[in-house]
């Protein structure tokens, strides 16, 4: 297959503003390369990758969808990274076989039908706007097949007999090194946003005394020094974004990590990261975890927003066995089975297509 990936509008592939599905983006490219298929991205300026051709394109990046409120009316910034992007798309769509979104955004859903190449959608979060909601389910009854997503846990959220590809995530498990010896110290790992809710580790990590490895883009600094004023006794060590070989270093010595979302995760890359390392997750019963983490075998689902809960798990993690957590990312979360999911779902769209 030839196969254009356009990335998010929200910054540049390699930068981790992206968060999960820049991971996700990367690691199917990787692998359908891999698999001797031809893979190009079309993201914004100054992206980067040292392995996957990347085409960039100059415009204005997009607010993230999860700072709008439901009701929002559809914006665009002007010269807009999305509509350039879509732009190229259309001008070189018949050098592909397949254009393949990762952008949640209403524009690329809108285009779907003005294209003559197939286009799939990889949803990466879940309902956040109205007018996405519907733009959705819109192109799911007009193309049959071309959406794609996480979790089932994701797709309830936009209601129920969706009609949705689950394409669950992974990770090349050889860059991640297993470690059966933690320290004390607890990790945390998501873009430094009000959604993610380090206020509730930055809680733990006061209540129990445990330092908290934090690692992540910086997308919002007053959230950053609220929480610091709020738990001031917390011991944080905020470290920034870092690439896959320094993270899983640093995560691997954690005893656990900490998923504390104040929203509903689509999946969270991030745990199945921690589990490549050994490390159990202890999280809320929310979102995408709920479907990743096998409660009280590689780590602790709590009730959401509970504290309390957050520190009990906590104080009994190393009833959990690290090898089972690594065995977990082996058998459900391996690059090659994502790559034989998102390869499978990519021929049966073309298959419809002719």
């Amino acid at each position: 297959m030839k196969l254009l990936l356009i990335s998010t509008p929200v910054g540049a592939f390699g930068s981790g503003i992206g968060g999960g599905v820049e991971l996700t983006m990367q690691n199917v490219a990787q692998e359908l390369m891999r698999r001797s298929h031809t893979v190009h991205i079309a993201a914004s300026g100054g992206s980067q990758s040292p392995t996957i051709p990347i085409m960039t394109i100059p415009g204005q990046v997009h607010e993230f969808a999860q700072d709008q409120t439901r009701t929002d009316p559809i914006s665009f910034p002007d010269n807009s990274v999305l509509s350039n992007l879509w732009m190229y798309a259309r001008e070189v769509q018949h050098s592909y076989d397949l254009i393949v979104n990762f952008a949640y955004d209403w524009l690329p859903f809108y285009l779907t039908p003005f294209f003559t190449t197939p286009i799939a959608h990889f949803v990466s979060m879940g309902s956040l706007l109205d007018y996405i909601d519907r733009i959705i389910l819109q192109v799911m009854r007009s193309h049959p097949g071309t959406i794609g997503a996480y979790t089932h846990i994701q797709t309830q959220t936009f209601g129920d007999g969706m009609d949705v590809r689950i394409l669950s995530s992974g990770v090349d498990l050889d860059l991640y090194t297993f470690n059966p010896t933690p320290s004390s110290q607890l990790a945390w790992i998501a873009r430094i946003a009000p959604e993610k809710g380090l206020e509730d580790a930055a809680a733990v990590s006061q209540a129990l005394g445990l330092e908290l490895q934090i690692l992540g883009k910086m997308q919002d600094e007053a959230y950053w020094e609220y929480v610091q004023q709020q738990y001031p006794k917390a011991k944080l060590n905020y470290l920034g974004f870092h690439p896959t070989d320094k993270l899983q270093e640093i995560v691997g010595q954690c005893q656990a990590l900490l998923m504390t979302p104040k929203w509903v995760e689509a999946f969270g890359n991030v745990a199945i990261e921690a589990l490549a390392c050994g490390v159990p997750v202890i999280g809320y019963a929310r979102g995408g975890p709920v479907e990743i983490i096998r409660h009280n075998e590689t780590g602790v689902l709590v009730e959401p927003d509970n504290i309390e809960s957050l520190c009990e798990a906590v104080m009994s993690v190393s009833r959990i066995k690290r090898t089972v957590c690594r065995r977990q990312a082996e058998t459900q979360y391996s690059i090659q089975a994502l790559g034989d999911r998102f390869e499978q779902w990519f021929f049966d769209i073309m298959r419809k297509q002719h």
